[in-house]
């Protein structure tokens, strides 16, 4: 099996497991939509490459979403995730992620009568 054929049954094993959905599990992004956070179309190209003086300058590698994981996670939360382990911040992040799933009702404002 040939590197492209191994790539593609990772894309549809991913997808299996993420219920058929394209989307980045943490943020919902779609492959499109993570493309335009950088700043390229569908297609690699750069959006507005004359406004920024940019010449040549194409996305040639599109891997802007991880297939190879529980569920797809994109560039961007994978970019942001580094960045807390970077600063040492993973306990915080494990607290945060405790208080949402523990204590939802504590982080919301009450209603008002």
């Amino acid at each position: 099996m040939g590197r492209l054929d191994e790539e593609f049954h990772r894309y549809f094993a991913a997808l299996d497991r993420s219920g058929g959905e394209d989307r980045c599990y943490l943020c919902r992004r779609t492959p499109a939509e993570v493309k335009a956070f950088f700043g390229f179309d569908e297609d690699g190209s750069p959006i507005d490459a004359e406004g920024y003086g940019l010449e040549d300058v194409v996305l040639e590698k599109a891997d802007i979403m991880s297939y190879r994981g529980t569920r797809p996670v994109c560039a961007v939360c994978q970019l942001n995730f580094e960045t807390l382990f970077t600063l040492d911040e993973g306990p915080t992040l494990d607290a945060v992620l405790r208080e949402v799933r523990d204590e939802r009702d504590r982080l919301w404002p009450e209603a008002e009568d």
